[in-house]
């Protein structure tokens, strides 16, 4: 592999900012593997659902997370994702999912499970992962950490557009709720909380395509490259 290209792009936000989709763009670009770190979360969510796990016992679900085998495999758009060998990349998009997925995220035993993978992934080769912690926890000595944000409004018009696509009708200001909520819960968990770094590029996406959004982050890696080569 070209050690050039080993580096790791982290890219934070709340919901509904662009990350996912923004980071499978950068690394095409930058000739990296792209990682969901919360489809990780939402693989053990849907096999806590499936499996009928109550998810408020903490124990129990990091039992099931240090049990699970997740895999990620790359795709034309993406990743896809595997929990004990069956594709559930689909699956964990749903609703239900993505709720238990946040709460599950909340519980730092399988936090500590899922991270030491994603460092892993990191180790071996070049990538860029999205998430809530990827730059303040998993990766906190990458000089490659940027934040996207964007109005909870858009956030959740964003969200819509996608449930509609998948089939589902739910109602802006619902989701908008949702949205808030979540954030809330994300800003203010006791592991890994989603925060800000001051070594981050903060990018407000709420008025920005995601071509746009991708060039900023292009553009400041190759910057910070070039200065590191004259050092």
């Amino acid at each position: 592999m070209d050690k050039r290209n080993h580096i790791v792009v982290a890219i934070d936000g709340p919901a509904g900012a662009g990350k996912s989709t923004v980071a499978k763009l950068v690394a095409r670009r930058l000739s990296l593997l792209y990682i969901d770190s919360g489809a990780m979360y939402r693989a053990v969510a849907w096999k806590a659902l499936t499996t009928k796990t109550d998810i408020s016992d903490a124990r129990i679900v990091a039992e099931l997370a240090r049990q699970m085998k997740i895999e990620l495999a790359p795709a034309d758009r993406g990743a896809r994702v595997f929990a004990d060998g069956k594709e559930i990349t689909h699956l964990i998009r749903e609703p239900e999912v993505t709720e238990a997925s946040s709460r599950i995220a909340t519980i730092g035993a399988v936090r500590e499970v899922l991270v030491r993978q994603q460092q892993e992934m990191g180790r071996t080769r070049g990538v860029a992962m999205e998430g809530r912690d990827i730059g303040t926890v998993v990766f906190p000595d990458t000089p490659f950490k940027f934040y996207l944000d964007a109005s909870s409004r858009e956030r959740a018009r964003r969200r819509k557009n996608d449930l509609e696509r998948a089939g589902h009708n739910v109602e802006l200001e619902d989701l908008e709720r949702e949205v808030v909520a979540r954030d809330r819960r994300d800003m203010t968990r006791a592991v890994g909380p989603l925060r800000k770094v001051e070594d981050a590029l903060v990018i407000d996406t709420t008025a920005m395509s995601i071509e746009q959004v991708v060039e900023v982050i292009v553009e400041h890696v190759h910057t910070i490259r070039k200065e590191a080569m004259k050092e």
